[in-house]
């Protein structure tokens, strides 16, 4: 079982690899452009292939999706790198706060 298991997480990712799904954003938008693509074409294959009627099935268009990973990507990076740079001060911030709410405490 092991064995098996192991194969076939290696091979998900070597076909994420292989599709550019490991690499940078563009690379999977580029990725995500072409499996939108190719849905429909694989559909229609296995339908008939499977004997069923496409007719009965109505399938609906394939989602137009407005988004970009690599945009989104560099958003959270700015957004990480950007609560880093204030830690500190916030730190000193709420040390302060903490050593007047002690000391009115101990009054």
């Amino acid at each position: 079982r092991f064995i098996i298991k192991g194969s076939l997480a290696g091979a998900a990712v070597y076909v994420a690899y292989d599709q550019g799904l490991l690499g940078s954003g563009t690379q999977g938008a580029e990725a995500l452009k072409k499996a939108q693509a190719a849905l429909p074409p694989a559909i229609q294959e296995w339908t008939s292939y499977l004997g069923w009627e496409v007719r009965a099935l109505h399938l609906p268009p394939t989602p137009e999706f407005d988004f970009s990973p690599s945009d989104s990507w560099n958003k959270g990076v700015q957004s990480v790198m950007s609560a880093l740079s204030v830690a500190p001060t916030r730190a000193c911030e709420y040390t302060v706060e903490g050593w007047k709410y002690v000391k009115d405490l101990v009054k």
